[in-house]
């Protein structure tokens, strides 16, 4: 089949933090649908406010793309572009329920001639073998003659303004060579060219599962030998900054490890090894570790608190799952917060970026938009290297903490930002 991408109008299913932002670029090259079911979502688009932050008011304002959460207005689509969450359930089991029900309703929708990309993280064979067979049902027509999959693994990274889709390198991947061809002008549009053709669909569906993998299992590294470097005396970032004088050191730095990518994509990959028989054995290990750095950063606090836990009281400073973003999707946060809390600690937590309302409603705890004058801590923990936290004065940060003989009130800057700052004698600083 002939593709003419000129005339051909889109749909993009899903507008997240990766489907939002494509939707809008590819609005610069042609007509642009974007569809959401979330009602209040789609309201804030369309008044010009990106709740993820991610685009300014001014740029959604003057978008040619239409919103909606109609489902019929995305009804005469030629290419249909599904950027919809997969994440893992409570057994860390891939969750397909969402993807599979975007494409169950992109189904009743096709015609012959259509293309139906995918763009959320899955396993190899995901869009063929579940969504091709889900499409097929719905839609009595032929995959790969009918209408063609194709396969474009998304790298939004958010919150980072460098590596925009606009910018980064598109993998790409189609049942047929024309379809192919047309996604490496459809994306080719928006970044100059920067197209890498994958051989299939599913070693693209692979490439984009051990990008993240790789750098789980390089973060838990880290992680570990910051684990041991601690039980000898010694700070992990300072020995990091030593070793990376190395050229071929990879400078990773030690953490928690949260959000919809890095914490989830390991174990799509892992849901692969074990269906060919295989046991991955360095991938989940890498998870093993990761996942247990909440309580590691709680028992190190209890550790620089001392054995009297009654009527202490710390500061968390950061929620969200990285810094300067209000994404608080699997945030490891909340598992120091509750460590510390069975340990029979008082723990506030502050973050100025995340919304106070979305932390209640998915985590069932309250944090503090600003922080109280007056009140002071045993120890505050900085988690997340928020720029307002890295701006933060020595004088500042004292004032947060509580001065009084016999013991030292502690800071635990877990990212090391504050190493190089002259804190008073009464004050204990830690690092990881």
């Amino acid at each position: 089949m002939i593709y003419q991408l000129k005339n051909m109008k889109i749909a993009v299913v899903g507008l997240g933090y990766v489907g939002m932002p494509l939707a809008v670029a590819l609005a610069k090259y042609g007509s642009v649908v974007g569809y959401d079911v979330n009602q209040i979502r789609v309201q804030g688009l369309k008044d010009g406010w990106d709740s993820n932050r991610e685009l300014r008011q001014d740029i959604l304002c003057t978008t040619s793309c239409e919103f909606t959460c109609d489902i019929a207005d995305i009804k005469n689509a030629d290419i249909y572009i599904v950027t919809v969450p997969t994440p893992i359930d409570e057994n860390n089991e891939p969750d397909l329920r969402i993807i599979k029900s975007a494409t169950k309703a992109l189904g009743t929708l096709i015609e012959t001639g259509n293309i139906v990309i995918y763009e959320s993280t899955v396993y190899p064979g995901v869009t063929e073998d579940i969504c091709g067979k889900i499409l097929v049902q719905e839609s009595g027509l032929k995959s790969g003659v009918d209408f063609v999959l194709g396969y474009s693994p998304e790298r939004i990274n958010p919150g980072d303004e460098v590596h925009t889709v606009e910018n980064i390198t598109k993998v790409v991947a189609a049942q047929t060579d024309e379809a192919a061809d047309l996604l490496v002008e459809l994306y080719g549009q928006m970044n100059g060219g920067n197209i890498f053709k994958a051989k299939n669909i599913k070693t693209a569906e692979a490439s984009k599962a051990i990008e993240n993998a790789q750098r789980d299992i390089n973060i838990a590294f880290i992680n570990e030998v910051t684990m041991l470097l601690n039980k000898m005396g010694l700070s992990a970032h300072d020995v990091i900054d030593a070793a990376r004088t190395k050229w071929n050191f990879l400078p990773f730095t030690p953490g928690l490890v949260g959000g919809h990518c890095i914490g989830v994509d390991p174990y799509y990959l892992a849901k692969s090894a074990i269906d060919v028989g295989h046991q991955p054995d360095v991938i989940l290990a890498g998870r093993k570790i990761n996942d247990g750095m909440g309580a590691y950063v709680a028992q190190r606090i209890d550790y620089f608190l001392g054995s009297d836990r009654q009527n202490k009281d710390i500061l968390i400073l950061g929620f969200t799952f990285k810094e300067n973003i209000n994404d608080i999707r699997n945030t490891k946060v909340i598992d120091i917060i509750n460590e510390l809390t069975s340990y029979g600690y008082n723990v506030d937590v502050h973050d100025p970026q995340a919304v106070p309302e979305d932390v209640q409603s998915e985590y069932g705890i309250d944090i503090l938009s600003a922080l109280s004058k007056g009140k002071t801590y045993d120890c505050v923990t900085l988690v997340v290297n928020h720029v307002s936290y890295t701006e933060m004065s020595v004088s500042n940060i004292s004032a947060l903490l509580k001065a009084k003989s016999g013991s030292k009130a502690v800071i635990y800057d877990i990212k090391g930002i504050w190493k190089d700052l002259d804190f008073p004698e009464i004050i204990s600083y830690e690092t990881m």
